[in-house]
């Protein structure tokens, strides 16, 4: 397919109306600007007459380096029996200082008499006045066409003298909306074809909602039928069940129809770039996305890992690289020698296949313990670690002891004691936290630190517990993770027992032991270097 596709991003106020979505003006700003940098053409800001964080935006805007993307303010058509010039709403779109402004309008005939309650006539001169007045104050005019697949099913003719109103008062744009995200791309792909037959001369959109989920494939069936422009939002945020997802649409655009929707190399960017907003939002990421998530290009199974050491396209659709993710093999109790073999590569470790075979056997054992080694590849750095012949553990701990009391009538206190084999000497320490593995904590670098003078940089950034078997009662499984972290760098480590603090101390122990692991490399580069 030949012609380039315009995105068009509404994140900022269709993605707002997302439950637990809410940006402040600050992240607005920041996320514009992140799409600028992506290249996005249009950028819709918000709604300048609804609230005074959109009208605060709207000024600030005005002050960033914008170079791809035109700022879009949003608005509906003028009220029944009023003229633009009077409309306050209308007024404050104008006032916002925008070169584009994007008008909604009803298109069905049940929403013209049931919600706006007037005559399809009354209708239609809202729509064709509003855009007349904005365009002739020489701005770039976008109408979306509210319900249009809906009204279309309801009264095809209607619908179009609708877009007709709009064309004919010099809108720019059609968007053809499937607002209740109800309809199927089998539907949507033939009218919007009928469309864009009928308004050549104009650029004709696409909005699609995900009620169906179902939003993507209608987008691309749009896009098909000769759709150039795109609206969405990224990360698929939006009312209900969300609108079309940008970073799904755009490498589907590019990889796999061959559309251009964003300047050379911008793909590239795209998985940084989702995991910024979804941060800006204080949202979490959604693993299973598809290119941009943290599992897009995760295997698992060994079969597929064996078939990836021979090929990488044997079980991906893309290279991940090119939409900036990355391949990852996961080691689990469905992992094979070959899982084992590619998370070597990974720490570059030197192992060869009976090793890697012992090592699989060694996890499968594990995990049906109650360890779980996917999210905790520290652990698998040191199962592969101590699988060495010449390995030499730089600590031992060869004793524990965990008590929690309480201290002042309120509050309850711990205390931990370490007798701890560092290097030749054994170490005996004890201290205090707020609960044990907080004790445990302190008490093992108060071992470890005097040795390792490293590890004061390293810190217990987050714990996390899971009761496998609860129906067993006290007598459960407990599954510890425990998450350290060295600036930028996060690890995380596992364990498993019917003692929560046995598992704690598992977890732990695997945390510093590869912690020195990570001072120890950090040497060896260093004497390189020198």
């Amino acid at each position: 397919m030949n012609g380039d596709v315009y995105l068009y991003d509404t994140t900022l106020r269709d993605g707002t109306q997302g439950e637990d979505v809410s940006l402040s003006v600050e992240d607005k700003l920041k996320i514009t600007q992140l799409l600028d940098d992506l290249g996005v053409a249009y950028v819709e800001g918000g709604w300048p007459g609804s609230n005074p964080k959109d009208a605060e935006y709207f000024e600030r805007v005005k002050s960033l380096p914008l170079r791809s993307t035109k700022v879009t303010a949003f608005g509906m058509t003028c009220r029944v029996g009023a003229a633009p010039d009077d409309d306050l709403s209308i007024q404050a779109l104008v006032k916002s200082g925008v070169k584009v402004v994007t008008i909604v309008g009803k298109s069905s005939l049940f929403h013209v008499k049931d919600v706006l309650r007037t005559t399809p006539e009354e209708n239609l001169r809202l729509i064709h006045d509003t855009v007349k007045y904005l365009k002739g104050l020489g701005l770039e005019v976008v109408y979306d066409a509210e319900h249009f697949f809906d009204g279309y099913k309801l009264s095809a003719d209607y619908a179009l003298e609708t877009l007709k109103s709009a064309a004919l008062a010099g809108a720019d744009s059609l968007v053809l909306c499937d607002t209740n995200g109800g309809t199927m791309p089998w539907e949507v792909g033939p009218v919007t074809e009928k469309v864009c037959a009928t308004f050549c001369e104009r650029v004709i959109g696409i909005h699609t909602h995900n009620d169906s989920e179902m939003a993507v494939a209608n987008t691309m069936a749009a896009v098909r039928a000769g759709a150039r422009q795109v609206q969405g939002t990224i990360n698929g945020y939006g009312e209900r069940c969300g609108n079309a997802n940008l970073c799904t649409v755009a490498p589907c655009l590019e990889l796999k129809m061959g559309v251009k929707c964003l300047p050379e190399g911008g793909l590239a960017s795209l998985t940084e770039l989702a995991r910024a907003v979804a941060e800006t939002a204080n949202i979490a990421p959604a693993k299973n996305a598809a290119y941009v998530g943290h599992s897009a290009f995760a295997h698992k199974g060994g079969m597929h890992a064996a078939a990836m050491r021979r090929h990488p396209d044997s079980y991906q659709h893309v290279n991940p690289k090119v939409v900036g993710n990355r391949s990852r093999i996961l080691v689990s109790d469905l992992s094979g020698r070959g899982n084992v073999l590619s998370k070597a590569e990974e720490f570059a470790m030197n192992v060869d296949a009976e090793v890697a075979s012992r090592v699989a056997a060694e996890i499968k054992d594990l995990e049906n313990t109650g360890y779980c080694f996917e999210g905790a590849e520290a652990s698998v750095a040191m199962l592969l670690q101590r699988s060495r012949s010449d390995y030499e553990a730089p600590f031992e701990l060869l004793n524990l002891r965990a008590v929690v009391d309480d201290r002042q009538g309120d509050e309850f206190g711990a205390e931990a004691s370490v007798k701890v084999r560092v290097l030749d000497a054994v170490m005996h320490t004890v201290a205090e936290g707020n609960g044990p593995v907080d004790a445990l904590d302190k008490a093992l670098r108060k071992a470890l630190v005097p040795v390792f003078p490293e590890l004061e940089k390293f810190r217990l950034s987050d714990y996390k517990v899971r009761i496998l078997d609860g129906n067993k009662g006290p007598a459960a499984t407990t599954r510890v993770l425990v998450d350290f972290a060295h600036g930028s760098k996060i690890w995380t480590t596992v364990g498993a027992s019917h003692n929560i603090i046995e598992a704690s101390c598992r977890a732990l122990t695997d945390a510093f032991e590869y912690a020195l692991q990570e001072v120890a490399h950090a040497r060896q580069v260093l004497s390189a270097a020198g």
